[in-house]
């Protein structure tokens, strides 16, 4: 089987997801539409088998478009999915899945309601550290994990300041200043990705930016936020403890590694750090930075970085780890660029399997509610001076959707 997918945005992370749908052999054809025009007529001319469309909302109306996948200005998300959704359309979202309570609940009602696919992108998932915790959890090699970390650290000055000049324009400063823990999911997909659990209250911190560059300013932002770093510290449903730290303003070389992990278990412990990676028990440490490591598998040079940030290019080339399984993947992907730790082919393969074979991707909109609401009940914590606050869950997906996940996967097998 196959299906025809709009893409929506034809920006930096655009054209690199936009180049492996393109390729993938469930794909039948892809549309490309953008704000600004140019952008998405440069992009199908990269591509082999796409065109363009003049909006949003005409891909919407267009019967032809049977899903469409996001990459927009990340705080717009949630309202699309939901048009799109309504409109009948299958739905590949770019983190993070919303920015409110109401809009999470609202996309988790459509899909129960309608069965569509929906499937938020998220990067951690596939991070090959997230994949090592989670099969050595799942060999109950941890024993109990009791304390989890999981870091994103991003400055501003290794990447986002192009970025946001990039998607912004002239008023970029002003969207710059989102908050960052509104962008929680490369830090919580990455614990709750490996740990089987979800978090029920939280207390957060957020620090007020200093630099006055224009950045952070409540006076400027849209968001009237000048928290730059917040550190979150999460109770668990299993009863273990989560901290978060989301930094936008930090000496760390994201440029490198911009996620990192770390797991205490009452019998074993894994800890990631820029460059290397450990996993440590009673008896001993053993350096597994081997496993959870990616290889190039394209130059900075290439054509296809043309239009990214030069800060930002790095993310994007990565090859994969020991830990993935690439026998999984289409052979049309061997060889092309990958990126953010080997994540992206692993992504654009569940969504297209998802949608064409009608079963649950890993990150579906349950999954995604997971990785999302917290950062929204975080940030709220933030602004009432680190009180602690409940964290609403939205459950698991409805008995009929596993149980049409299974029957699917059975006739697959």
């Amino acid at each position: 089987m196959t299906f025809s997918l709009g893409i929506v945005g034809a920006g930096q992370f655009a054209s690199q997801f936009a180049t492996l749908f393109d390729l993938h052999p469930g794909v039948s054809r892809v549309s490309i539409t953008d704000l600004l025009p140019e952008r998405a007529a440069e992009l199908t001319g990269r591509l082999g088998n796409a065109t363009t469309h003049e909006s949003f909302e005409s891909m919407l109306a267009d019967p032809s478009i049977d899903a469409v996948a996001l990459f927009t200005q990340r705080w717009t998300h949630g309202s699309l999915v939901v048009q799109a959704l309504e409109a009948g359309k299958h739905v590949y979202s770019a983190v993070p899945m919303a920015i409110t309570e109401d809009e999470i609940r609202t996309i988790i009602d459509i899909v129960t309601r309608t069965g569509l696919t929906y499937m938020m992108g998220e990067t951690s998932y596939y991070n090959p550290a997230t994949i090592y915790a989670r099969q050595r959890y799942a060999a109950g090699d941890f024993g109990r994990v009791f304390y989890s970390e999981g870091d994103y650290v991003h400055d501003m000055d290794l990447g986002f300041y192009d970025a946001y000049r990039y998607s912004g324009g002239d008023r970029w400063k002003e969207t710059a200043s989102y908050p960052p823990m509104l962008y929680p999911t490369h830090s919580i997909g990455g614990v709750l990705g490996a740990i089987p659990t979800h978090a029920v209250s939280v207390s957060c911190i957020g620090v007020q930016d200093n630099r006055a560059d224009g950045v952070f300013d409540k006076d400027v932002s849209m968001f009237q936020n000048d928290i730059s770093n917040a550190s979150a510290l999460f109770e668990l449903a299993d009863g273990g403890v989560m901290r978060i730290n989301e930094m936008r303003r930090v000496g760390y070389p994201s440029h490198i590694r911009e996620s990192r992990f770390r797991y205490f278990g009452t019998e074993a412990s894994f800890e990631q750090l820029a460059t290397v990676a450990f996993w440590q028990n009673k008896e001993g440490v053993e350096d597994v930075t081997s496993l959870v490591s990616t290889s190039s598998t394209m130059s900075l040079d290439d054509p296809s970085l043309a239009d990214i940030a030069p800060a930002l290019r790095d993310a994007f080339v990565s090859g994969h780890s020991p830990v993935h399984d690439i026998d999984r993947l289409p052979k049309e992907f061997d060889g092309v660029h990958n990126g953010h730790e080997g994540s992206h082919h692993f992504l654009v393969d569940d969504f297209v399997t998802a949608v064409n074979t009608g079963t649950l991707p890993p990150v579906n909109a349950w999954v995604a509610a997971r990785f999302t609401l917290p950062g929204i009940i975080a940030h709220r914590s933030a602004l009432q001076g680190g009180e602690r606050l409940e964290i609403p869950d939205l459950g698991e997906p409805p008995a009929a959707l596993v149980h049409r996940n299974r029957d699917q996967a059975a006739v697959n097998r």
